[in-house]
């Protein structure tokens, strides 16, 4: 006579097969290491927008770490040229005579508090 299979049997047999599926795949991803570039330091991330948005004739004068990996300081649109302050956050830069200068100031205040201001007089 031919026994019939459980339900829980099934269901176990099934359950040991993910298990075994899911061991091999994690084997699989600790062997191949995983495929994510670690971040890019904030100052080379300064470089590379200036360079994007202002051209290979652009150069970096001063540069300081903000709050938030978020980098402040002066560019020169062209080598020599008059210097323009920047705030760079990890999506975005704004440069001080960008034609949104509240948002620069704001910007440039809560990453960068300190950053192009005036010394304190007398």
């Amino acid at each position: 006579m031919r026994r019939r299979i459980q339900t829980h049997e099934t269901w176990f047999v099934v359950a040991a097969a993910v298990a075994l599926i899911a061991a091999a795949v994690g084997v699989w991803a600790m062997t191949h290491g995983t495929r994510v570039a670690p971040p890019e330091p904030p100052s080379q991330r300064a470089v590379r927008q200036i360079r994007e948005q202002l051209g290979r004739d652009a150069e970096l004068r001063y540069s300081e770490v903000g709050q938030r990996r978020a980098v402040c300081g002066y560019v020169g649109r062209t080598r020599g040229g008059q210097a323009v302050g920047f705030v760079s956050l990890t999506s975005r830069i704004l440069f001080s005579d960008d034609p949104l200068p509240t948002e620069f100031r704001d910007m440039r205040e809560r990453y960068c508090p300190g950053f192009l201001t005036r010394p304190p007089t007398g």
